[in-house]
């Protein structure tokens, strides 16, 4: 039986609002277990074990809580916070592309689930057209922690207090997840087959890439964005390809949106190629 542990922080307001849906809508009951002081709660789901856990401190500083909690995937379900206060759904994969500033560790990305993430994303486009709820849906690239040696991503309201505790928001994201848990991790023979591949290039919202995610037979793990490309190395980038879920096929570039960087990432992505033998394109020439 796969176990599936949600993890819900009680300081999280976005948190909270998806963890009441959970537990409104599905049949979580108490297992007799605490965490950090808390119950924890179990609901099965076909061949899946899913439990939430709520924890004390903010999302992104529960280092290590793989080696506390026994599960095969981690989905964070936590707030998104932007300058502008965007309506917004998002998903990614967490990580961290230089020094750790927002938790996890210095260069060390986390183990990311491509095919849940694409998969994520369709269905918050697909669920939010059938609820009429006008937010923005997209991916991001890899950022901030924590550091898990677990397959691991997030998934988020945003971007101010009035969207995070927007029922129809959290209802979004939790029939999300459960649709996922229902028909795409327990039914794995079941499962389409995509290309994979890692992202280099484009904003921290990954709008090109999730035009991908959405349209084609694509699904990315890991992205870096430009904003950190000054600090990519090759080894950067075979950490992004052994920590991904699934077989990397190919490396995706958005070069537009590389700026200055486009030679030093031909380089090491030609490098990569000639290493590992796998290929890159332009988005362009998809």
């Amino acid at each position: 039986m796969d176990k599936i542990a949600i993890i819900i922080s009680v300081i999280d307001p976005a948190g909270l609002n998806m963890k009441s849906q959970l537990i409104e809508r599905y049949p979580f009951e108490k297992t007799g277990d605490l965490f950090e002081g808390k119950d924890v709660l179990s609901c099965t789901v076909g061949t899946c074990d899913v439990r939430i856990y709520t924890v004390s401190k903010e999302s992104i500083y529960n280092e290590d809580i793989d080696k506390e909690i026994d599960a095969d995937l981690f989905i964070f379900m936590t707030k998104h916070e932007s300058k502008n206060n965007i309506h917004s759904l998002t998903c990614h994969a967490p990580g961290n592309w230089s020094k750790a500033q927002f938790g996890g560790k210095d260069f060390e990305l986390c183990i990311a689930p491509a095919l849940l993430l694409k998969e994520c994303l369709r269905r918050q486009v697909e669920f939010a057209v059938e609820l009429g709820i006008e937010y923005e849906i997209t991916t991001e690239c890899t950022h901030h922690g924590p550091f898990l040696e677990k397959p691991v991503f997030f998934i988020e309201i945003g971007s101010s207090m009035e969207q995070f505790l927007d029922k129809k928001a959290g209802l979004i994201n939790t029939t999300v997840i459960m649709d996922l848990v229902e028909h795409v991790i327990a039914k794995p023979a079941d499962r389409e087959t995509y290309r994979v591949a890692l992202g280099i290039g484009g904003l921290h919202h990954c709008h090109n890439f999730k035009k991908l995610m959405i349209e084609e037979d694509i699904a990315i793990g890991h992205v870096c964005p430009k904003y950190q490309v000054e600090n990519l190395t090759s080894e950067m980038i075979e950490q992004a390809i052994e920590r991904t879920d699934e077989t990397v096929d190919l490396i995706i570039v958005d070069w537009k949106g590389l700026g200055e960087h486009k030679e030093k990432v031909r380089e090491i992505c030609d490098s990569i190629n000639e290493k590992m033998g796998i290929e890159w394109v332009k988005i362009k020439d998809l």
